[in-house]
């Protein structure tokens, strides 16, 4: 199983961020699998954001819950992060994975 992020790069303050991640060799619909998004700004720990199960349940880091959500394309095999109101803060590589399977990452810069 594969498993890639994709999205933008850089996004100013105040802007939202919305990041894919496609599976290949594997459904995002098999039972009992759960899917992540998770961050790791540099020289920090890395940060559970959010998952999605193989049928369609959500849950949210407290933290991050009030600007945060998910939703997925079956047909696509994707699921996709949204982050409202970036601050710099939220400048990290983001990655999506699940178990042991995990993206190569994708570095998101906030910044003005």
């Amino acid at each position: 199983m594969h498993i890639q992020e994709s999205g933008p790069g850089l996004l100013k303050p105040s802007q939202t961020l919305s990041l894919t991640c496609t599976v290949s060799g594997g459904s995002i619909t098999t039972r009992d699998y759960i899917w992540m998004w998770a961050r790791q700004p540099q020289g920090k720990g890395l940060e559970w954001i959010a998952s999605i199960s193989y049928s369609g349940d959500t849950f949210y880091s407290p933290s991050l819950k009030s600007r945060t959500s998910l939703s997925r394309d079956t047909a696509n095999n994707q699921f996709t992060l949204q982050l409202k109101s970036v601050r710099p803060e939220d400048t990290a590589v983001y990655y999506c994975a699940s178990g042991t399977v995990w993206g190569e990452g994708t570095l998101v810069t906030v910044s003005s």
